[in-house]
Parts: structure tokens; sequence; C-alpha cells
């Protein structure tokens, strides 16, 4: 079972719709049970970094997300869902992430003719070997929306990297954690790509 982490941050329809299209029948959910026992675990979100770990704590669902990505469940954080997989975000500050992974959310930086948020179709440079992107061609382009960008620590979990004003690690994976700061459930054919690549984990 895919359980799809329902936590007041949006976005859960799309993904929703997607999974389906594959074939699947995701949960959406903020059951704390259903979501351990779950096989592979979803975490969307679109807003803003502390109102998101807000309604996490709120639900009772930061350490259930912790003890997911620690007993070896798939997991995977689209946008805003990746960046709290991190230990901060300049957007909040004083906010701590799920620290699940090393890292930190930064502010895309101001340059000339480039509009923020990044709203638009990115081309990504891929790691080679990275498991989400198996069969999708280096140089795919992808759908963005964001204004801060993922800066990781370890440059061994980089997935896919992706440049707007700044160099941007636009996806990551760490075992059996992953994530996207594109959406692949709005990213046509290679998203759906990806999304059946993580399914097929």
């Amino acid at each position: 079972m895919i359980t799809i982490v329902d936590y007041d941050a949006g976005n859960l329809k799309s993904v929703e719709k997607a999974l389906r299209l594959l074939g699947e029948d995701p949960r959406v959910t903020r059951d704390p049970e259903m979501i351990l026992h779950a096989d592979k675990v979803i975490l969307p979100g679109v807003g803003a970094f502390g109102d998101a770990m807000e309604n996490l704590d709120r639900f009772g669902l930061t350490e259930v997300l912790r003890q997911v990505a620690a007993k070896g469940t798939p997991f995977l954080g689209i946008c805003l869902g990746m960046q709290l997989l991190f230990e901060r975000s300049d957007e909040s500050v004083g906010v701590k992430g799920l620290g699940i992974l090393p890292g930190e959310i930064l502010r895309i930086p101001p340059a000339q003719g480039l509009k923020i948020p990044h709203m638009g179709w990115n081309s990504l440079e891929l790691t080679p070997g990275a498991r989400l992107f198996a069969g999708v061609e280096n140089g795919s382009y992808v759908y963005f929306v964001h204004s801060y960008y993922l800066k990781a620590r370890e440059e061994s979990m980089v997935a896919a990297t992706t440049e707007y004003s700044v160099h941007i690690h636009a996806s990551v994976e760490s075992g059996n954690v992953f994530g996207c700061q594109f959406h692949p459930e709005k990213s046509s054919s290679v998203g759906l790509t990806i999304l059946k690549n993580f399914v097929g984990l």
C-alpha cells in the first residue's frame, strides 16, 4: 500500500491522480498507524516551511515520518515535502525540519532576467545510476514551482541538479529516502516514469 501523507499542505489530488494513472490505489491519510505500516510513503507539499512543520507536529506526524525513514520504508518527499526532510530553511528561521537528511534550504538569489518564484520547466542534469531516474534521459525537462532551494550537505546524495540563478540540488536519494524539488506529478511522461520507478522500488 502506498500512502500519501495529508497534513493540510495541499497538492495531494494531483499526486493521487498520477499514481492512479500508473494503476496504483494510494491512500491519502494522516493516520499514524497506516503511515507506519505502508509499503511506500509520499510526502507532497506546497506552502511555507514553518506552517508545514507546525501541521506535522499538530497531527502527531513528525516522529512518525522519522520512524518511516529509519525503518527502511521507501519514502519520497515532493517540493516542500522534500525540503522538510532537511534540517532548516531560510523561509522559517528558527524552525527545525525533520532532519532526516543533512542539508539546508536557502532562498533563490535574485538574478537579472529571472523571476522568483521559479515557475516553469527546467532541464535536469542526472547523476548516473540514480534509481528514481532509471529510463529517464539526461537533460529531460520537469516542472518547478519554488522560491527556495536545497543545498545538501553531502554531494553523494544528489541525484539530479538544475540551474536557476544558482546551482540547485533538484533531487536526492539516500538509502530508502528520496526527494524531488520539482513536481513529478505535473511533469508529463517524464514525471510518470519517475513515480513509476519509486513505486517499483
